[in-house]
């Protein structure tokens, strides 16, 4: 007869130790895994069970602890960590490689003309803002009105971005021209996430102690989460659009490519896929998904209320979003 799964595992926490890079990397490279925006509302379901069972006590007949595991990076890509609520597909992390390298590639492709460039750019804000809406600290949802006027603005703000860096593009050699599309997402990652997530700036997110009891809210938090986050989306992004430039310069000058030149988007998201594949969880474990940061930095009267109420406590934690 098969043992009992022990009900002592801590699931609330990843597999992999996060105090390390490594630990990090692993759990993102599950995280992040393409596979699982394959999944069925079923599968989902089903994982979504295990977890909650486990929770309270409660172990599925036969099941083992890596069917635990997995039944956990399941859950946790498809649901929200805060929230609870089923994400949308495509604001998934397990869906930023196969969106990202389709939108990078045309984007790194149709970089020489103007409606080129508005579309291009069109398409990978609006798919920046519903991965930042769907990946965002906190549980306190966006109004329409806000959202609205968050996705227009940073919308606006990336294309002029674009189509200013493309104008003076113009005056340099083709091979720095290929860099206007990275320049213009990093300059838009700046805009974007910061508009998505103003509710989080202007009201603070939750932060817990280490047994993830909640203290209060904090914008101060809330401006470390999302200034990490800025940086791992301006990295992740970087050798998917710094190096395919340096290959397709060189191969678009072979008789290849002149022969079928029509080959040149498909190759250039390739070598974009290839770099994100890597790129993607190695950039998200950059910095702890469950981010700390000390008492006195926070609002001085969200630490006045914490010192009343727990004066042991020197350290906060709470959610940076993805």
């Amino acid at each position: 007869m098969a043992a009992v799964l022990s009900t002592s595992i801590n699931i609330k926490e990843p597999r992999w130790d996060q105090g390390t890079f490594v630990g990090r990397a692993k759990h993102f490279f599950t995280v992040t895994d393409p596979r699982n925006i394959l999944l069925s509302n079923e599968q989902l379901e089903n994982a979504r069970q295990i977890i909650q069972d486990y929770k309270k006590g409660v172990v599925s007949p036969g099941l083992t602890e890596d069917e635990l595991w997995r039944a956990k990076y399941v859950f946790d890509s498809a649901f929200h960590p805060d929230t609870g609520e089923k994400m949308l597909l495509i604001g998934r992390m397990s869906a930023q490689v196969p969106m990202n390298m389709t939108i990078t590639g045309c984007m790194m492709t149709f970089y020489r003309t103007t409606p080129a460039v508005l579309f291009w750019q069109w398409i990978n804000q609006s798919f920046n803002a519903i991965v930042n809406y769907t990946n965002r600290s906190g549980d306190a949802p966006l109004t329409v009105n806000q959202l609205g006027t968050a996705y227009v603005s940073a919308t606006t703000g990336a294309v002029a971005t674009a189509l200013g860096l493309n104008a003076l593009a113009k005056h340099v050699s083709p091979l720095i021209g290929r860099f206007v599309p990275f320049a213009a997402v990093a300059a838009a990652n700046c805009i974007n996430i910061p508009l998505m997530r103003q509710r989080e700036l202007k009201h603070g997110i939750p932060v817990t102690d280490e047994n993830d009891n909640r203290l209060g809210e904090s914008s101060n938090a809330a401006q470390q989460a999302i200034t990490q986050v800025v940086v791992s989306r301006i990295l992740m992004a970087s050798p998917g659009m710094a190096i395919p430039p340096f290959l397709m310069n060189s191969l678009e000058k072979k008789a290849f490519l002149k022969r079928f030149p029509w080959m040149s988007a498909p190759i250039q998201v390739g070598l974009v896929g290839f770099c994100l594949v890597f790129a993607t969880p190695l950039c998200c474990a950059l910095f702890p998904q469950k981010s700390s940061m000390a008492v006195s930095r926070l609002e001085p009267e969200l630490q006045e209320k914490i010192r009343a109420s727990h004066p042991g406590i020197e350290t906060v934690y709470f959610n940076k979003g993805l």
